[in-house]
């Protein structure tokens, strides 16, 4: 544990307050809600603004029964892009540009439909598992600018957007056709058939239009709120989901090689 200097030299909050005196008021004046994960994994509001907290490092708090779980998840998200005949037929490099790019936010489609719930709890700022990830992460931030660490912020992003996607309720129809519009992204790096993927991806986003107006007749603005939600989605790191639920399973195994090696196995 840090003792209360230590804590005041660590945190950034504290140091702006001592440097502002007047920081505390415009704090109070413009604090919003935040939220933070509870014994039932939803969000649960209240007023606090410290951003040291919110990076705190954080693991799964029941690892095995999560990571083997999610495993599963990672798996049946693989296999149903290898069930895609408009995926399989695509070049070899264009199935590993998208599955590069598209994996992370594909998985967490599957725990939506899957209603997959996590709960996370701290790392202890002395324990060896947080000193392994600090160095895991220092490499990581080394070779790919942009990674994010297993936060509680990064926790907090997920679960935003796991409860964003259940509040619409998706059929599997949904859920089957808004996982081929992000698939197909036309945008990802390396595509040699950009074209032939950007077909794809509008007839993923047209027929997705289609079962919304039979399911929903009703309910106009459904398609704009789920196009919204699948795009919050990208905020979700490679990294973090990385990290959070299959670095305990695979250690240091590179994950996208795992990935594809099961992708053309």
């Amino acid at each position: 544990m840090y003792s209360s200097e230590e804590n005041k030299r660590d945190c950034y909050c504290t140091e702006f307050r001592d440097r502002h005196p007047h920081a505390i008021l415009f704090s109070i004046l413009n604090r919003k809600d935040s939220c933070h994960l509870g014994d039932d994994n939803r969000n649960y509001c209240g007023m606090h603004n410290c951003h040291c907290e919110q990076r705190k490092l954080v693991c799964l708090r029941n690892s095995e029964r999560t990571c083997q779980a999610a495993s599963e998840v990672l798996v049946k998200t693989i296999h149903f892009m290898k069930s895609l005949p408009s995926f399989h037929h695509l070049p070899r490099v264009d199935q590993v540009s998208l599955l590069r790019g598209c994996w992370a936010p594909l998985f967490v489609l599957g725990l939506a439909q899957e209603r997959m719930v996590f709960e996370v709890t701290d790392i202890p700022t002395a324990s060896i598992l947080r000193n392994i990830l600090l160095n895991n992460q220092k490499r990581a931030k080394e070779q790919e600018p942009g990674d994010s660490p297993p936060t509680l912020e990064a926790a907090h992003n997920l679960s935003f957007c796991l409860n964003k996607l259940w509040s619409l309720d998706l059929t599997p129809k949904e859920y089957a056709y808004l996982k081929g519009a992000i698939l197909f992204n036309p945008d990802a790096p390396g595509l040699m058939s950009s074209r032939q993927i950007e077909g794809l991806q509008l007839e993923s986003h047209r027929v997705l239009h289609e079962v919304i107006q039979t399911l929903h007749p009703n309910d106009h603005g459904r398609f704009t709120c789920i196009r919204l939600a699948a795009s919050s989605l990208q905020t979700v790191a490679q990294s973090f989901v990385t990290e959070l639920f299959f670095r305990p399973v695979i250690g240091q195994t590179d994950l996208l090689d795992l990935l594809t090696e099961i992708l053309f196995s």
